[in-house]
């Protein structure tokens, strides 16, 4: 068991006095205490991202991909969790037919106070930013396996944990985010209808009618060494009050090099359907600068379990299980 201890805020009282026109100042010391919360273990994490780079590319229709689906509803399954597979056909940029599975794990499913943990599982089938092979499908073991790693231990975690978790989680892999129109061929309209394809049919049709959360939070290429985590427009447009509440948790539990107090770009990714169409306040945790754009890895072969750091891993899903055990 990790306690995270007591935070102590200094609050500054000034009382002015009605005769003399004085004031003077009082210092209260007022002690926050958080509660406590189990221990992630990174070296799980990492573990479970290499068992699913070990399935080869998670790219929808292949054999890897049914394979890794498979594992992952298993995996939940073993944690004691109701699971189920939401099937669905969607139509790619180039009118490829993709049959997809958003996979939903709930824990706690009586409990009507929610919590979303979202990542996706899917991989992509072009390495459109490389110079080489850049037709073949990629690893992505940062782009898509570290998200699902680190939800994947924090659900080991949590199932077996001591402390009294107040909130339900319904973890949610989306399928088929990672499917957009390639690099060399964007800008010729608008083609965010390309990607999220599975959070797009999950917030027009969840897996409960009428399903709602208090919010969510989506990570997204959460597991490179040198990442860096900005506040994303669209998660402080829809949902500030959790952006800066999982950040100062973040700075709270000593990773201020990581959370960075600062503003990014706008990212098309799965939060945005949740956000606009089931109206779910969730925020994107997600490796971007608001400099230098997405890592060297981003849509590249080198997107590997070479750029894997169990540091960044340990990051994440300590500063997500520290939030979501204080509600």
């Amino acid at each position: 068991m990790k306690n995270s201890g007591s935070l102590i805020a200094m609050m500054l009282i000034l009382l002015f006095s009605c005769g003399g026109g004085t004031e003077r100042a009082l210092e209260e010391v007022v002690e926050v205490s958080y509660k406590p919360f189990p221990q992630f273990n990174a070296d799980s994490a990492y573990a479970f991202i290499q068992k699913q780079v070990d399935f080869g590319p998670r790219v929808p229709n292949s054999p890897g991909h049914k394979a890794t689906g498979e594992w992952l509803m298993e995996k939940f399954r073993g944690y004691g969790m109701e699971v189920q597979g939401q099937e669905f056909t969607a139509k790619a940029y180039d009118g490829k037919a993709l049959e997809l599975t958003n996979i939903i794990a709930s824990f706690k499913p009586e409990l009507k106070r929610r919590v979303i943990l979202a990542a996706h599982w899917d991989t992509r089938r072009v390495a459109d930013k490389d110079t080489e092979r850049i037709n073949e499908p990629i690893d992505g073991a940062n782009d898509g396996g570290s998200g699902v790693g680190v939800l994947l231990e924090i659900a080991r975690v949590i199932s077996s944990a001591e402390e009294e978790l107040g909130v339900g989680i319904d973890f949610i892999l989306f399928d088929g985010e990672d499917d957009g129109v390639p690099h060399h061929q964007q800008g010729r309209g608008d083609d965010s209808q390309w990607w999220c394809l599975g959070s797009q049919h999950w917030a027009k049709t969840p897996h409960i009618p009428g399903y709602s959360a208090y919010y969510g939070i989506l990570l997204d290429m959460v597991g490179a060494t040198g990442a860096r985590f900005y506040k994303e427009g669209i998660s402080v447009q829809y949902a500030s009050g959790i952006v800066n509440k999982v950040w100062r948790h973040g700075h709270h539990l000593g990773h201020s090099d990581f959370f960075q107090m600062r503003e990014s770009h706008a990212i098309t990714d799965d939060h945005i359907p949740v956000n606009e169409v089931a109206n779910i306040p969730m925020i994107n945790i997600i490796d971007y600068s608001p400099d230098f754009g997405f890592g060297h890895y981003h849509h590249t072969h080198m997107d590997n379990m070479d750029i894997i750091d169990r540091r960044t891993l340990g990051v994440v899903g300590e500063t997500v299980l520290f939030t979501i055990y204080q509600e």
